[in-house]
């Protein structure tokens, strides 16, 4: 099922959140299996930096012979989650591994079987076991949500916002308990928060960073299209607002107020701030410059933003290609801004066909791909044999 909650952590620009000066950013979609998802935090554990750890989806007790509390996968029922759940202890305990200052954030909901013995492991403290952690678990709702949870879309307002009067750092206890402070949760959820929280989330009134295009999150499954719904296009309802005048000094930083207006649903607004700025871009730099190469990248972010992810898998694909003839394929740059093509191309509908072939070829050029093309060529093999409506 799509996951809003999800598309809005991906699409916030997660990298930005952690208090250190390059992070690594990998959403865990449509896992199948226990053991995938935990190779992957076992992964993540190993370094020292600050590591923040956001759950969303569904909490769930087996039907039978068992109260061991899981997160449900891919395909997980109340009677198969035992199996093809992840069991949240392997979670709790992979964390408290990591030697870094560590962050639980959960928005998770369960269902009718499952909320008393989250409640009671809650109350407890097993629900965290002893990782800094602060959430919320909801009732489940009878049919799936169209939008972001109101915790998550209040915790990333809040880190955003940042606050003046906080050092480089944001304690997430105060994030967390100004996110409450600004929704209104529906009856019977479990609000919790446990552990004595680390420098793990930085604050931007006190840092002013140079922000990147939001990543796209790594795509670990290739053949499973990630669980969130598409933003849709906001239909501008008057005419677009004056695009400021790029000045051209060092410090005057366009992505921060681009990707803003994005974030907030201003695309038209966003696209036209991008369009002037990689204009003058283009002039002073040229259009084989790093810098002409960047504002790619940030179209394909804004594209992405605004819902249209064929356009915004062809200039992934394109800047991919740039990177890939200069690089090779070793360029870390070059497979990340593949996996960000390729990420979007599974969310392109019907017009995924047509570029397919693109895409392919760019995967042909890494070396260890077998995953990605396998799944590009089951998309062309499906299509072709799909039989003509009638």
């Amino acid at each position: 099922m799509p996951n809003p909650t999800a598309h809005a952590i991906a699409g916030a620009n997660p990298r930005g959140f952690l208090a250190a000066a390059s992070a690594d950013v990998v959403q865990l979609p449509a896992m199948a299996g226990p053991q995938s998802v935990l190779a992957y935090l076992q992964h993540a554990v190993t370094g020292t930096g600050p590591l923040l750890v956001w759950v969303t989806g569904h909490l769930m007790i087996p039907a039978r012979r068992s109260t061991e509390l899981h997160l449900a996968l891919r395909e997980s029922t109340p009677a198969t989650v035992r199996y093809t759940g992840l069991p949240w202890e392997w979670l709790t305990r992979t964390l408290r591994d990591h030697p870094g200052p560590t962050l639980l954030v959960i928005d998770a909901e369960a269902d009718a079987h499952a909320l008393p013995h989250v409640a009671a492991a809650a109350r407890e403290g097993h629900l965290a076991s002893g990782v800094p952690a602060c959430g919320v678990i909801t009732p489940a709702a009878p049919k799936a949500p169209l939008e972001a949870g109101p915790y998550t879309r209040s915790f990333l307002a809040a880190l955003r916002t940042g606050r003046p009067t906080a050092g480089p750092t944001l304690d997430p206890a105060h994030v967390h308990h100004q996110a409450l402070s600004q929704v209104t949760l529906p009856e019977g959820v479990v609000v919790f928060q446990h552990g004595a929280f680390g420098p793990v989330l930085t604050n931007p009134c006190a840092t002013p960073a140079v922000r990147r295009p939001a990543p796209v999150p790594a795509v670990p499954g290739f053949g499973s299209p990630a669980p969130v719904a598409p933003e849709p296009p906001v239909a501008a309802a008057a005419p677009a607002p004056a695009v400021p005048e790029p000045t051209g000094r060092p410090d005057d930083d366009p992505l921060p107020r681009i990707l803003a207006a994005a974030h907030a649903g201003r695309h038209n607004e966003a696209a036209n701030m991008a369009a002037a700025w990689e204009q003058q871009t283009l002039r002073r730099h040229g259009t084989d410059s790093a810098e002409a190469r960047l504002w790619i990248e940030v179209r394909a972010d804004l594209a992405r933003l605004a819902g249209d992810h064929p356009r915004a898998a062809e200039l992934w694909m394109s800047a991919a290609a740039n990177r890939l003839a200069r690089g090779g394929p070793a360029d870390t740059e070059a497979l990340a801004a593949l996996k960000r093509a390729h990420y979007c191309w599974q969310h392109s509908g019907e017009r995924a066909r047509r570029l397919a072939p693109a895409l392919l070829a760019l995967w042909e050029q890494v070396p260890d791909s077998v995953d990605a093309t396998a799944d590009v060529r089951a998309r062309l093999t499906e299509e072709v044999s799909r039989p003509a409506a009638r």
